[in-house]
């Protein structure tokens, strides 16, 4: 047997924030949010539409990039005074990965990151239930049953993957997505579109899945570019597609270009979208080798109309209007232009390697794998030399 889960609403549309104003049944919100958000006005916003519908609010705006294990723990205990029985998160991909964290230790007070990564995530639902309202287009979290928590000091990002955590109610306001600049545009997009690529050569793909994939790449590949010079039209597409690529991925699984931009992320400090970004091109030439994928990855190809007749240079088309996108966009090509040292790749990248092969994202990518393979690859990532494996 197979699952297809999603949230039970889904809210979209310029100023569809405004749709919880009509929530009713909830008394107490928690907002988890940032500074960026509070700076901006959309906290408060979000604060006074609760009030609207009769609800006390708190808000918890100590959010961090990459969001830490004390301030998970620090949200859950502010939770566990407070009570509530709606948790609203606005921000981007890191707000709503702490409060699906901050959630999960709110319900089963004994519970710790270290249990939900290996055993999984008891039911939740007792206490409260989780609306996700995402601030930038990419990593489709609001649908997601996914979470990232960054231990800092050790350098270790924990995945989380379990259906309880996946949000009841997704916001996709458009409005909220100009506050990106194109930098974070770039990074996001880029994100979004290895999700969709991932999934739809992920080997637990299926019939529900493989069209939103196929969707959100054509889309990508289409609006992208002018979502990043600032059209909100474009915007406003990027904005639903990522979250069609979120429910792909979330229910197909993704693969190793994931699997290595988490624990790079972890250890080099860089953007996971940019790792993304990156790596996509290396790994869709890694893994066609393996003939399903190649025939997986032509399709993409022919959907985004890119010329070719054997598969093999419908897989290269391919690869090569992902650099564009990236180009264009003023993504680094490999690693190493991104700043990053040789002498720090060198003291990380065994490491790297051996950590993504334990990421439960591989066990999904459509070509088997090694440690060896990952650290090949990643070299040939840092240094942008062609994959022949």
């Amino acid at each position: 047997m197979s699952r297809f889960t999603i949230p039970r609403d889904i809210f979209y549309g310029k100023g569809s924030l405004a749709e919880l104003a009509g929530f009713r049944g909830f008394s107490r919100a928690f907002i988890v949010t940032d500074a960026m958000m509070e700076k901006l006005g959309f906290a408060a916003r979000l604060e006074g539409i609760l009030r609207s519908a009769g609800m006390e609010v708190m808000t918890f705006s100590d959010v961090e990039n990459d969001p830490s294990i004390e301030t998970v723990m620090e949200g859950a205990r502010r939770m566990t005074g407070f009570g509530p029985d709606l948790i609203a998160a606005i921000g981007g991909g890191s707000c709503i990965d702490a409060a699906k964290g901050m959630w999960a230790l709110y319900e089963h007070p004994g519970l710790t990151l270290e249990d939900m990564r290996t055993r999984g995530v008891p039911p939740l639902r007792h206490k409260a239930r989780l609306a996700a309202i995402p601030s930038t287009s990419g990593t489709g979290s609001e649908v997601t049953a996914f979470t990232v928590i960054s231990d800092h000091k050790a350098k270790v990002k924990y995945p989380i993957a379990d259906f309880e955590i996946t949000p009841d109610i997704a916001v996709l306001d458009e409005e909220i997505t100009l506050t990106m600049p194109p930098s974070l545009v770039a990074y996001t997009g880029m994100d979004a579109l290895c999700h969709a690529i991932e999934a739809y050569v992920a080997l637990n793909r299926s019939s529900f899945t493989n069209p939103l994939a196929i969707h959100a790449i054509t889309v990508i590949f289409g609006y992208l570019k002018d979502s990043y010079d600032g059209a909100l039209s474009a915007r406003g597409e990027i904005h639903v597609v990522q979250c069609l690529a979120g429910m792909a991925f979330t229910n197909a699984g993704l693969g190793i270009t994931h699997s290595l931009a988490h624990k790079i992320g972890g250890a080099l400090g860089l953007p996971h979208g940019l790792c993304n970004a990156i790596l996509m091109p290396y790994v869709i030439k890694y893994n066609a080798r393996e003939r399903a994928a190649m025939r997986h990855y032509a399709n993409i190809a022919r959907r985004i109309g890119l010329d070719g007749t054997r598969e093999m240079n419908l897989v290269n088309s391919l690869v090569a209007g992902v650099e564009d996108l990236g180009r264009y966009m003023q993504i680094p090509k490999c690693l190493q232009d991104t700043g990053i040292s040789q002498f720090k790749f060198d003291m990380h990248k065994e490491y790297i390697a051996s950590q993504a092969f334990e990421d439960g994202c591989t066990a999904t990518n459509p070509r088997r794998t090694s440690p060896e393979d990952l650290l090949a690859i990643l070299e040939c990532a840092f240094h942008g030399r062609p994959v022949i494996l």
